[in-house]
């Protein structure tokens, strides 16, 4: 008796910790549904401070509520590059505010074409004679190209701006597979199709090196020419061609340097920064803190500038990241996800539709269901347009060619047209470890593919015709698409990849342009004038829950600014996170793959890791012990 008593005593426990969890689940969720939408009311006259905590992207992404309750690290932050230049459009118009403060310290980064676009969207702020500052820590690519458009730049005295353009190494596997006696059967069509080169080979081929030189070439050419154009006083040359000299010149001193070069204009404080936004706009008479000055931040802001809702709908389809089979997404373009949405949309009366594009392609299943979809739209007689982003690349492109027009920017990254498949087997492993195969076969290909006794060749042969037919399909499509000879396209496809200025003078895109201009095109077909219709994004939006994940998870604590050192720290962080990604793809189950492992993949927070936090649960424990 005395045992069973002690076994009901745990089982009341049990049970009242898990009343307690519920309860405290249940306060939770209240608290979420009455805090988690900013009000109006928190807009100031003053600054907007935009505090990019993380990256820049085309979709967010959702956190999972049960993993992020379990989580022991914060999610990195992600701010949608419509929402960042509705934003600053907003405020350039708006009376209330003074000035636009950038606050950089934790900025991870983002696509060449968004750094552009949110670009674009500060000069238009400062011409209207609303002065844009920019503060951070550590300024690489990225953020130095959206300080180059601010009117004020400053980096912390221990702080840097290095500028290190476009390109870099990649990872060959060829030489681990054979150590570890896997056979890698690659089935592949085009010259320049280098996505399967990492399992073959232990260097880049003179294919892909010719490729990516000029590709890579176009987009540094394209980086510098913006900074130049947005910052006239930046030695961009002598920060090229001899950063070396430029540190030694500053005796190793790098915020001085870059002072120097002209990529900054003052060296000060957080709090120096700060008392400079106080001469702008005035001080805050609520706080006695030192540097303090009345903000709006992000979310209120937004808030208090919804999204215009007049006139007809023109349907915007989002297909940002790897494209995968299934209903992954957002942040990542399941294909059954977004063919659910575009047929879900048929039954609206949508005026047109665009197609927004960021992807290094992937599944071919997946995007022949996206690719069916729209020309389910365009079957209706409705005038369909494609705008790409960063990368619109094989899977990419497959998607885009039901457009009537398709928009990119000389920085986009598009073509890759091809297509691959990768299949491991294990024979020589398991021989080395005394596991041979034998058996019987009815047909040369019974029992294949066989991942332990190895593939026939007949198996391969049938492999290899499936691939082949995969890219006439491909090349059939851009084709009829483009109006274009099959023998025209089969000299710009062969897996080449192209920015997006090449890709129109070959014919792969019809004009410049972004969002905007995709808009408004299919306005213009479909007869509407201005104020007659409105953007409809098809697709959930980011639920209350999820902002509030979001801001619990990423609390003060888990700040970490960047020196030269972490900055740095961070890009090998994403590259790790490349090479699990890479090897995932090699010993996964995907099938036959329109995909650019070459392209840069669309920044996400994925690549970016998460940040160090002490987890939701525990601070709940932490509440309720304190």
């Amino acid at each position: 008796m005395h045992f069973a008593g002690k076994v009901w005593r745990l089982l009341v426990g049990i049970k009242d910790g898990l009343v307690l969890l519920l309860m405290l689940l249940f306060f939770w969720a209240l608290f979420a549904i009455l805090t988690s939408r900013p009000s109006p009311a928190e807009v100031r006259e003053g600054a907007l401070l935009l505090k990019l905590d993380g990256v820049v992207v085309e979709e967010r992404s959702e956190i999972d509520p049960l993993s992020a309750l379990l989580a022991s690290e914060a999610p990195v932050g992600e701010y949608q590059v419509r929402d960042l230049v509705h934003a600053l459009n907003a405020a350039a118009d708006d009376a209330r505010i003074k000035a636009v403060v950038f606050d950089l310290d934790l900025f991870l980064g983002g696509g060449q074409v968004h750094m552009q676009e949110i670009g674009a969207a500060m000069d238009r702020v400062r011409a209207a004679d609303k002065p844009v500052l920019t503060y951070a820590t550590a300024y690489a690519d990225s953020a130095m190209m959206l300080a180059a458009h601010a009117s004020e730049v400053w980096v912390n005295p221990e702080g840097v701006a290095v500028v290190t353009g476009p390109g870099g190494e990649t990872q060959y596997y060829a030489g681990l597979i054979e150590r570890l006696n896997v056979n890698a059967h690659v089935f592949k069509v085009g010259e320049y199709k280098s996505a399967v080169e990492p399992y073959t080979r232990s260097s880049m081929s003179p294919e892909a090196r010719e490729n990516y030189a000029a590709l890579y070439g176009a987009l540094w050419e394209e980086w510098q020419a913006n900074v130049k154009k947005a910052r006239p006083k930046a030695q961009l040359e002598r920060i090229v061609t001899d950063p070396v000299a430029l540190v030694q010149n500053a005796d190793g001193d790098l915020a001085t340097a870059a002072l120097q070069a002209g990529l900054v204009d003052k060296i000060g404080s957080k709090t120096a920064f700060e008392e400079r936004v106080v001469a702008l706009v005035g001080g805050d008479e609520w706080s006695e803190l030192p540097g303090a000055y009345p903000a709006t931040e992000f979310q209120p802001w937004l808030q208090a500038n919804p999204y215009p809702t007049t006139g007809r709908e023109i349907g915007v389809i989002t297909v940002a990241g790897p494209i995968v089979d299934g209903d992954a997404g957002p942040g990542t373009a399941g294909g059954t996800r977004i063919a659910d949405l575009l047929d879900e949309a048929l039954a609206r009366d949508l005026a047109g539709l665009v197609v927004r594009v960021d992807s290094p392609g992937g599944s071919v299943l997946a995007s022949e269901e996206i690719r069916e979809a729209i020309e389910r739209h365009k079957a209706k007689g409705i005038p369909v347009a494609v705008s790409m982003a960063n990368v619109a690349a094989s899977g990419g492109y497959w998607v885009s060619t039901p457009a009537d027009r398709i928009f990119a920017e000389p920085e986009t990254i598009t073509g890759s047209i091809g297509i691959f498949a990768v299949l491991p087997t294990f024979e020589r492993t398991a021989a080395s470890i005394g596991v041979t195969s034998d058996g019987v076969r009815t047909s040369p290909l019974s029992g294949q593919p066989d991942l332990i006794g190895g593939l026939t060749p007949e198996m391969e042969a049938v492999f290899q015709a499936s691939i082949e037919n995969g890219y006439r399909d491909f090349t059939s499509l851009v084709a009829t698409s483009r109006n274009m000879t099959p023998a025209a396209v089969e000299r710009i496809a062969q897996g080449r990849v192209w920015d997006g200025g090449s890709a129109r003078q070959i014919g792969l895109v019809d004009q410049y342009g972004g969002m905007d201009e995709a808009l408004a095109w299919v306005a213009g077909r479909a007869g509407l004038g201005d104020g007659e219709w409105h953007a409809a994004y098809l697709g959930r939006q980011p639920s209350a829950t999820d902002a509030l994940l979001r801001q619990w998870l990423s609390g003060e604590e888990s700040v970490q600014r960047a020196d030269v050192f972490a900055l740095f720290a961070r890009r090998n962080q994403a590259a790790l996170a490349r090479m699990g990604a890479d090897m995932e793809r090699f010993m996964g189950t995907s099938g036959a793959q329109a995909y650019c492992l070459g392209c840069p993949a669309p920044v996400s927070a994925a690549t970016h890791g998460s940040r160090e936090s002490t987890g939701w649960l525990v601070r709940l424990l932490a509440m309720v012990t304190d």
